[in-house]
């Protein structure tokens, strides 16, 4: 198995914001090469425990590694999208005091070629997360419609010109198919009006053809729902997210988790019992606002230069 470094980004951001217990039970829903979560584990007691999840191959492997040197460690293969059901088979529903999600694609994943994540390197058009889905970025390209793509890279990748390369996809493989990634970020690129510029052309697009592929944006949502269903009382949950769409939909979900249930304005209630209804509707308790790398980590991997972190706590039952 070929090797890729990958740094864990806001890692001693995310470990404060778990809060972590000795004895306590965490999940690492994107366990990745490991990073966060062997740093979760370096805070753990003897009596703590740790899943990691993941859906992967490559990270499996690594985890299955970890399960070995550690037995406080379990790895299991699954988006974290199941994070409830995985909760619900082990008796943790109301047990996890921490879960960590770090979304989006991992550093090994765009260094990788063969996995066609990204135009730096020539590769095939897959972008699989999970090597064994059926879906890839080639049979999207392949099968998808001028309307369908127009759809994704502008509501995925905000891409102003998605008719125009949407087109233009359609125009180049009604003669030749796509096969690489080049070849698709040259049509791209040459779709988009304008001169070069420091970020390829084709950056979006290859963002909303990965969103696609993976259901990076539903896997998120049903993810941050689980988790509220299954963390302790005053479980953490922290979230690193890399681009706005992400962002947009972890930062909606925690402002209407600890707000609570709305009060139709005309119901004539008193401020004490809108308090109380919200108190006793709300799941979340923001702890802090968005949380970014600092200068010095920003400079040591450049890649953390788009994450935020935002940070919650599960409400006690009548708090």
């Amino acid at each position: 198995m070929a090797t890729f470094s990958h740094i864990p980004v806001l890692l001693h951001e995310c470990i404060e914001g778990l809060n972590i217990k000795a004895d306590g039970v965490y999940i690492d829903g994107t366990f990745g090469r490991g990073g966060h979560s062997r740093q979760i584990l370096a805070s753990l007691g003897s009596n703590g425990r740790l899943i990691g999840l993941d859906r992967d191959l490559s990270a499996i492997e690594v985890g299955k590694e970890l399960e070995k040197e550690d037995p406080r460690f379990t790895i299991v293969h699954t988006p974290f999208s199941r994070l409830s059901e995985v909760c619900q088979e082990l008796d943790l529903v109301g047990k996890v005091d921490g879960i960590l999600l770090d979304i989006g694609v991992s550093s090994p994943q765009l260094d990788d070629g063969s996995r066609g994540f990204s135009f730096d390197k020539d590769g095939p058009l897959d972008m699989r997360m999970d090597q064994s889905a059926p879906k890839s970025a080639q049979s999207v390209i392949a099968s998808y419609d001028v309307k369908q793509l127009a759809y994704i890279f502008k509501v995925y990748g905000e891409e102003r010109f998605a008719n125009q390369v949407a087109r233009a996809i359609v125009r180049r493989r009604e003669n030749e198919p796509f096969t690489s990634t080049k070849d698709l970020a040259n049509v791209i690129a040459g779709a988009i009006p304008g001169k070069p510029t420091p970020k390829h052309k084709a950056t979006r697009c290859f963002q909303a053809l990965r969103i696609e592929v993976n259901s990076e944006l539903e896997e998120l949502k049903t993810a941050l729902q689980g988790a509220v269903e299954v963390l302790a009382p005053q479980g953490r949950l922290c979230v690193i997210s890399f681009h706005s769409l992400e962002d947009r939909i972890v930062k909606t979900f925690f402002k209407e988790s600890s707000q609570g249930q709305k009060v139709p304005s005309v119901v004539p209630l008193t401020s004490e019992e809108l308090d109380r209804i919200r108190l006793q509707t709300a799941t979340l308790d923001l702890i802090g606002g968005a949380i970014k790398a600092t200068d010095a980590e920003i400079e040591a991997n450049v890649r953390s230069r788009s994450a935020t972190l935002r940070v919650a706590q599960r409400l006690c039952k009548g708090e």
